[in-house]
């Protein structure tokens, strides 16, 4: 195992490990019940009622496609990055999982953990949002020639990871996981720097989770 690989999967596993952390820690931020719930019960509590309804909406497309590429396989080469490819294959390359079954199995699994946190935390319109523009501007790099031909949404995953480490690394509660969360956007740059796309979503994800933590503006006083 060479350099470059011992960095990418050391890089991997702060993103997992500390990522895991600060979802379990965020899922039960203002449920005093749930305070020690171990991390699986806590993050299966995110599903709870109300349905995070973006959460939903995001797992069951990426359900579909999976399904439709199983059905199809031609729908990854028409969907997926290619060179010198159409502009939109930025948005629709997140649809399909082009690296097959794990790729596909992996990436639903980790968008169900992930996404409902982020939903009850920022809210559904943001959760989106981030997802969407960390996934797609880390498509549009590899487009432009760290990684030409390839799909999926692990990217926008990270995307969420990084906006919610961030934002805990901002304004958390618990002192040891505050200095912690930095590692993940720490990561997401060495990746960069590895020219792999995962960093991107990271980066952009914790950029507009450090935004998402700035305290709201007060109104002026009439």
């Amino acid at each position: 195992m060479n350099l470059h690989s011992v960095a990418l999967y050391g890089c991997a596993a702060v993103v997992v490990v500390v990522g895991v952390r600060v979802l379990a820690a965020i899922a039960v931020l203002g449920d005093r019940d749930a305070r020690e719930v171990a991390p699986p019960q806590a993050l299966l509590r995110a599903w709870r009622r109300p349905l995070p309804w973006a959460a939903a909406l995001l797992v069951t497309v990426m359900v579909a496609f999976g399904i439709a590429q199983l059905a199809a396989p031609g729908l990854i080469d028409a969907l997926e990055r290619q060179p010198h490819g159409d502009w939109w294959r930025a948005g629709t390359a997140l649809l399909v999982q082009s690296s097959g079954w794990f790729q596909l199995l992996f990436n639903l699994a980790a968008l169900a953990a992930v996404a409902p946190v982020a939903e009850r935390h920022f809210g559904p319109v943001r959760t989106l949002m981030v997802f969407l523009l960390s996934g797609v501007t880390a498509q549009a790099v590899s487009m432009s020639g760290w990684s030409p031909t390839g799909g999926g949404d692990s990217v926008a995953i990270c995307g969420l990871v990084g906006a919610l480490a961030t934002w805990y690394a901002l304004r958390g509660t618990d002192p040891l996981l505050r200095r912690t969360a930095p590692l993940v956007p720490l990561a997401g740059l060495v990746l960069c720097l590895l020219t792999n796309n995962h960093g991107v979503g990271l980066l952009m994800g914790s950029l507009l989770g450090a935004g998402l933590a700035l305290p709201a503006r007060r109104p002026l006083a009439a």
